[in-house]
């Protein structure tokens, strides 16, 4: 999950590359976006589970993605990144 995490964030960089400007609200909106889309496959998961402890489990899980998404955008927004400059520099 977590390769997944670091391609969603290098497509992120890219398609802001192109964009101009500083480019970090897209940014942070782009990585929260990919932690929320992992918590709502994780989410769909628990749906199909029978097992309700296990169920919980993974809606934790799903929880704790949002919660690490939010985390890194609030990140990438303090720090003020040029997008831009963090894509030329990979």
């Amino acid at each position: 999950m977590n390769r997944m995490i670091k391609l969603t964030a290098i497509a992120a960089f890219a398609a802001l590359a192109a964009c101009g400007g500083k480019g970090d609200d897209s940014l942070a909106a782009n990585v929260e976006q990919a932690y929320d889309n992992q918590a709502d496959q994780l989410d769909a998961i628990a749906d199909n589970t029978t097992n309700d402890a296990q169920a919980d489990a993974i809606e934790d899980q799903a929880d704790t993605l949002r919660q690490e998404g939010d985390n890194r955008a609030d990140a990438i927004d303090a720090a003020d990144v040029n997008a831009a400059a963090t894509h030329n520099g990979l």
